[in-house]
C-alpha cells in the first residue's frame, strides 16, 4: 500500500507538471520588450519604423486647408464649410469654454484670467489689425499657439477650431456693426430679456415668452 500511495503521488505530480507546462506555453507568448535589442534585424532594433507612406487610421489629412488654415505658407480667408446657425452655436459654446477665460465673452481681452494679474493681456479682437486678419490666421493660432498663448490642438479638434473661428468673426461683426447692417425692427442695443423664473443657482433661469405690444388696431 505505501508503494501504491507513492506511485499515485508521483503520477499526480507528473500530470500536474505536464498540464502546467502546456498552460505556460499558451499564456507566455514570444514577444519583444519595447526598445529591446533584436538580432533578427541588421540594425538590431526591435521597434520597426512604419512603411513609407503609411497613414494612421483617422489621420488622412487630404484637405490641407481644413487642417492648417493655410494656402501654401499664407493663411487663407474663407471657411472650409458653410457657416450655419448650428456652426455658430457650437463655436460660441467652445469659445466660452476655451477662449473666454482670457479673451472675455465679447473678445475685448478683459477676461477673468487677465483681471487676476496675468502677465500679458491678450489683444482685443476688435482692433484694426485683427479685424483685417484672415480666418486662417485665427485657426493657425488656435492650432499652434502664439506668444504666451499655448496651442489647443490636443483639446480642440479641427472642426471645432473652425467653429470658433466663425464665432470670433461673428463677435467682430457684432461689436463693429453699423446701423445699416442691423436687421429692420431690431433695437440697438437689444432689449434685455425678461425672466419668468430667475433660477436658484442650481437651476437655470427661464425666460418669459415675448408679448405682442402692438395696439389692436395695428394688428
Amino acid at each position: 500500500m505505501p508503494h501504491l500511495r507513492k506511485f499515485s503521488t508521483v503520477t499526480i505530480l507528473l500530470a500536474t507538471g505536464l498540464l502546467s507546462g502546456c498552460r505556460l506555453d499558451m499564456h507566455i507568448q514570444p514577444r519583444v520588450n519595447p526598445l529591446a535589442r533584436s538580432d533578427f534585424f541588421t540594425d538590431q532594433r526591435s521597434a520597426r519604423p512604419p512603411v513609407e507612406g503609411t497613414v494612421a487610421r483617422g489621420q488622412l489629412h487630404e484637405d490641407t486647408y481644413f487642417y492648417t488654415g493655410k494656402i501654401g505658407n499664407s493663411p487663407g480667408d474663407y471657411m472650409p464649410f458653410p457657416v450655419t446657425k448650428d456652426v455658430l452655436e457650437r463655436g460660441r459654446e467652445r469659445y466660452n469654454i476655451f477662449c473666454a477665460p482670457c479673451h472675455s465673452r465679447v473678445g475685448d481681452g478683459n477676461g477673468f484670467v487677465p483681471s487676476r494679474g496675468f502677465a500679458r493681456k491678450p489683444p482685443s479682437y476688435h482692433i484694426q489689425r485683427l479685424q483685417k486678419a484672415p480666418l486662417g490666421y485665427f485657426y493657425d493660432v488656435i492650432t499652434n499657439g502664439f506668444g504666451i498663448m499655448p496651442d489647443y490642438a490636443s483639446q480642440i479638434p479641427p472642426q471645432d477650431r473652425w467653429n470658433i473661428v466663425a464665432y470670433v468673426r461673428a463677435l467682430q461683426l457684432s461689436q463693429n456693426a453699423s446701423m445699416a447692417e442691423v436687421p429692420a425692427g431690431q433695437k440697438i442695443p437689444s432689449e434685455p430679456p425678461s425672466f419668468r423664473d430667475l433660477g436658484t443657482g442650481a437651476t437655470s433661469p427661464v425666460t418669459a415668452p415675448k408679448t405682442d405690444s402692438k395696439p389692436e388696431e395695428e394688428k
